[in-house]
């Protein structure tokens, strides 16, 4: 028997997890370490916390047949899968987090249910509606006859992680997928329910949205759905195009260019109502309204490395330059930035779809991933099935697991990641502007204060953070400037772009470089000097304005 309220939480003064100022930091528990625990996780908390993240988000752990797996399939929604531990094991995960200061969402599946293990039908068929097609099987039954328990069981599921396991928000998968049309969505209703389960502690829940529907994310009474931010899949495919220069499939509609980098640090998702020519139709809305940390920003997550042959890790698919560049984007931008597990340290081991399944469903799962992957016409190859690998081969689960001893062998990459969460908070609370300087390189210009005119109702602004939420803006208030070069070294005499003059009375000076030597790079001369511009190629530069010692005259 499990009785949780004899477990001795020491977080009576932990407030939760607000939506500024966040790194999230997105696990697997069972390949997060070579345990696959919860307590052999718990003992890496404090490294985690000491490069800079600030929230974990787990991976999936409702229960779920075989020895391994994603978590998505899971049939148990308030029994935390025993692979990984005891239940008081992950109270003490958690616990320890908020000891030093990491607050802790899950991901959650409330779109279906897994095809293995599932009795539901078994109480009863009205878990389940007809009325709408599930990519993954049967749609949960959350607005037709009989829906009331479905609802209240989904609902006790998001506040039961707040009460019983102090857990600070959700994630919640694919919501797309989730079909309600009562007066309160279920997406409201759950986050309002864990709301008041967490007793005064501050939650966090985002979503994954593959409509870009920004309603999710806006208060209910403006007529959202009362979510704290959204996935933003475009600066991951318009970034991993940049990067690697291939668009197939879902990429198609991306080309990596300067101003699309721009337009989705400014304003998040790229296609709000535009036509989608992947899709043959429009796609997303309108997200004025919405701030620029409510969307999370990323390059790689568990989707989009496994959604590839070999699910190999971003920064062995392009050159170390661009990837230095494309990182310092990722972690300076006004969004909330997402590092997936081992990201920060250069990791090399994969992240493929792996899920113990057993006789025929295992061999259906199997095609199926081969039959997704098809999409790509370079993976639909015939010389190419050989490199698919089994998801239920326990080898494809025990490539993906982590190796620490990668935190020194990649010295180079994690000094990086460190110091670049650190710069960070001399970027947060500035608002934004970006201009294309060449046909691989762009500048954003983060001033101290909005601009006065000519900003769209969202402002460009990069949401200033609360007091005491530890990302306050710098206190010399200084203008910051980022040109991102992702080609060619740029050698120019004068540039007629505003967004790169400094502040009346002062110079730029090089705050940071990607460039720089102790990151592996080649060294960074001075950009702006009384020569002209020099922007190295592959690489990004911070720079920050200081006194002007000696003024240039002609």
């Amino acid at each position: 028997m499990v009785d949780p309220s004899r477990f001795a939480w020491t977080d009576v003064k932990w407030r939760g997890v607000s939506r500024e100022g966040q790194v999230i930091y997105e696990l697997h528990l069972g390949t997060f370490t070579r345990e696959g625990t919860w307590e052999a996780a718990r003992r890496e908390l404090a490294e985690l916390a000491a490069v800079g993240i600030t929230v974990i988000e787990i991976m999936p752990v409702a229960d779920f047949p075989g020895r391994f797996g994603w978590g998505y399939d899971g049939v148990g929604l308030f029994a935390p899968v025993a692979i990984y531990g005891q239940p008081d094991d992950f109270r003490r995960f958690v616990g320890e987090a908020h000891r030093l200061g990491l607050g802790v969402i899950l991901d959650v599946v409330y779109n279906h249910v897994g095809p293995d293990g599932n009795y539901l039908k078994q109480f009863s068929a009205d878990y389940f509606t007809d009325r709408y097609q599930n990519e993954w099987g049967e749609a949960l039954n959350y607005d037709g006859p009989n829906s009331g328990p479905v609802r209240e069981w989904v609902t006790t599921n998001a506040a039961y992680w707040a009460e019983e396991y102090h857990v600070d928000g959700l994630r919640l998968d694919a919501t797309q997928q989730i079909f309600d049309s009562s007066p309160e969505h279920i997406m409201t209703a759950l986050a309002g329910r864990m709301r008041a389960a967490a007793g005064g502690r501050k939650v966090f829940i985002v979503a994954e949205n593959e409509e870009q529907r920004p309603r999710l994310a806006m208060p209910a009474e403006q007529g959202g759905y009362g979510l704290d931010g959204l996935w933003n899949d475009d600066f991951h495919h318009a970034a991993r195009v940049a990067m690697t220069g291939h668009n197939e499939a879902y990429y198609s509609d991306f080309r990596g260019a300067p101003q699309e980098l721009i337009s989705a640090v400014q304003h998040g998702y790229l296609y709000q109502g535009q036509r989608y020519s992947w899709q043959a139709k429009r796609r997303g809305s309108p997200a004025w309204e919405l701030r620029p940390e409510q969307f999370i920003t990323y390059i790689e997550n568990h989707d989009q490395l496994a959604n590839s042959c070999r699910g190999e890790r971003l920064r062995l698919l392009t050159s170390p330059g661009r990837y230095r560049a494309v990182t310092t984007l990722l972690l300076l931008a006004p969004g909330t930035p997402m590092l997936f597990q081992g990201q920060e340290f250069g990791s090399s081991s994969p992240f493929r779809f792996f899920a113990d399944h057993q006789g025929e469903l295992r061999a259906l799962v199997k095609e199926g991933r081969i039959q997704f992957l098809a999409q790509f016409r370079s993976l639909a190859q015939p010389e190419m099935r050989p490199w698919h690998f089994d998801p239920g081969d326990p080898a494809t689960f025990e490539s993906c697991k982590l190796d620490f001893t990668e935190r020194e062998r990649h010295a180079e990459i994690y000094q990086m990641y460190k110091d670049l969460l650190r710069l960070r908070r001399e970027f947060i609370g500035l608002t934004v502007e970006g201009a294309v300087l060449a046909e691989e390189a762009f500048a954003l210009r983060f001033f101290e204060k909005p601009r006065g005119a000519g900003l769209p109702p969202r402002g460009r602004a990069a949401g200033g953070p609360k007091p005491g939420s530890g990302a306050e803006a710098p206190p010399h208030g200084s203008d910051r400037l980022l040109i991102v070069n992702l080609g060619r070294d740029l050698r120019v005499d004068s540039i007629p772009e505003p967004l790169l003059a400094p502040p009346e009375g002062s110079m730029w000076e090089t705050l940071w470089s990607s460039e720089d030597p102790r990151y592996g790079g080649c060294g960074t001369p001075p950009v702006d000097s009384p020569d002209g511009w020099r922007i190295p190629g592959h690489g990004a530069v911070a720079l920050g304005s200081g006194p002007e010692k000696n003024p240039w005259e002609t």
